[in-house]
């Protein structure tokens, strides 16, 4: 629904800049297939999606975040919020995942599989991702504190949510299996899934 007239050029502003940010991870993804990501410079991506170089700096930090820097984070929080509060925070966190998993269209599973594959084979990607699950763990940690009413620096809940973020490390390394093995983003959140439920559990040996 649209709102006041006031709200009506915020919107399309936000929707221009959404399409303009797509337009140039578009363009990125495929100048990675057809001539590598090393040999891909920012300057060509943004030739190709007719921006400038400041422009697509506005947009992504680095060329590795257009890689990482997906909506996989934003879908999950909004799941979690979602979530009734009778749940506890790793039953809400599963439930959130499962959520998120159901919502990916099969295209968006693919541009899931082909950014993963870049994440876990890329050295420059691999690195810059530590400082995403960082990211990740302040994200989550907030969002379970809402859940509880307590802030997002308290003990249990940045304890919580680094759990939660060392679950999902310890599935997705090590690095050098992605290069080698068949394997899906069906199986990768199924392991997580799994592993979370292990972690609800208390971590039984």
């Amino acid at each position: 629904m649209l709102g006041t007239g006031q709200d009506q050029p915020g919107g399309l502003r936000e929707r221009k800049k959404a399409r303009t940010r797509a337009s140039i991870r578009e363009h990125a993804l495929r100048l990675f297939r057809e001539q590598t990501y090393q040999g891909t410079t920012v300057e060509q991506i943004a030739a190709a999606a007719e921006v400038s170089p400041s422009t697509f700096f506005r947009y992504f930090p680095t060329k590795e975040d257009i890689v990482l820097r997906d909506d996989m984070d934003t879908r999950m929080i909004e799941a979690l919020e979602r979530q009734p509060t009778s749940l506890g925070p790793l039953s809400a966190v599963r439930a959130a995942i499962r959520e998120m998993f159901t919502s990916y269209t099969q295209a968006d599973l693919d541009l899931l599989g082909e950014t993963t594959a870049l994440t876990m084979t890329v050295p420059e990607i691999r690195a810059r991702a530590m400082n995403e699950f960082a990211r990740s763990i302040s994200a989550i940690a907030e969002a379970l504190a809402k859940r509880a009413g307590r802030p997002a620096d308290d003990l249990a809940v940045r304890t919580t949510a680094g759990a939660i973020i060392g679950v999902v490390m310890s599935i997705t390394m090590p690095w050098e299996d992605w290069s080698n093995d068949r394997r899906t983003i069906e199986d990768m959140f199924e392991r997580i899934d799994r592993a979370l439920a292990l972690l609800e559990a208390g971590l039984p040996l």
